[in-house]
């Protein structure tokens, strides 16, 4: 299992002490530290739409300019985004037997992880 965030993240932060409180090992990859690459995000738009990868609530994107928000409307201008700006990417994202799951819930994970 990878982990993929920002550590200072308080969505990743739950979401790490839910997989270490339940004795879950996982890789972690800081956005911050280590970026992303095209085919990491070229992966993840085949598997969901690029409005379910954009974090439209977080500061990286209310940061953006109305001119660059309008730009984004598609797989390519939202991966040259996430690409240059991951913390625009909804966090953590976990890659896990082939699914990607966006987010925290306790519920799913515990449906998703649980013993």
């Amino acid at each position: 299992m990878k982990v993929y965030g920002i550590p200072n993240c308080d969505t990743v932060k739950k979401a790490r002490a839910w997989l270490e409180a339940h004795g879950i090992a996982y890789e972690f990859h800081d956005y911050k530290k280590h970026g992303v690459d095209a085919a990491l995000m070229q992966k993840w738009l085949a598997k969901l739409d690029w409005g379910t990868l954009v974090n439209r609530q977080g500061q990286t994107w209310r940061k953006l300019s109305q001119e660059e928000k309008a730009a984004i409307k598609d797989n390519i201008s939202a991966l040259k985004l996430m690409i240059e700006k991951p913390s625009v990417i909804k966090r953590p994202a976990i890659e896990y037997h082939g699914k990607l799951i966006l987010g925290f819930d306790p519920t799913e994970y515990e449906l998703t992880f649980g013993e």
